[in-house]
């Protein structure tokens, strides 16, 4: 399935499966085909460079384009630094870092369902503006950027 590209539409790129089953959970929960999930890059640093390799230019071409890249941070508060030196500035207002703080694996293992019933935990807080997931100690750090994804693309999405 593929978006609406002269709408505002949202392309997320996962770091890896988990990741990318996480996002698929959360489209679950959209009524809005207005959302991609690319194919995962295999490693945060692949992230980045398939962001400037396949996604830049269509992200300059497109002003209704917004992209979610979704890395793990392994426990490292720098890698939201870390990634977003990539962005160009004049993009950075339509892409947005989130992820677990170790990895999604620890997600399941705090008893947080599978990965597609995290995805769907995520998308009900949005809609709800709530914090139950997001507020999860091993999600907490996506804080400011989960503002800007919603003051953004929670229009687009809901």
């Amino acid at each position: 399935m593929s978006v609406n590209k002269y709408l505002p539409h949202v392309f997320i790129l996962p770091e890896d499966d988990a990741n990318r089953q996480i996002a698929n959970g959360f489209l679950l929960s959209l009524a809005t085909r207005q959302v991609y999930v690319l194919r995962e890059a295999g490693g945060w640093a692949n992230v980045m460079d398939r962001f400037v390799s396949d996604q830049l230019r269509g992200m300059e071409q497109n002003l209704d384009r917004f992209m979610v890249l979704l890395v793990d941070f392994d426990r490292n508060l720098n890698r939201l630094l870390d990634v977003s030196a990539v962005i160009p500035q004049h993009l950075s207002g339509r892409v947005f870092i989130l992820g677990a703080f170790s990895e999604p694996e620890a997600l399941r293992q705090a008893g947080l369902g599978t990965y597609e019933a995290i995805g769907r935990a995520l998308a009900d807080d949005c809609r709800a503006g709530g914090q139950t997931i997001w507020g999860h100690h091993l999600l907490q750090h996506n804080q400011i950027e989960l503002n800007r994804l919603r003051q953004h693309v929670l229009p687009i999405l809901f």
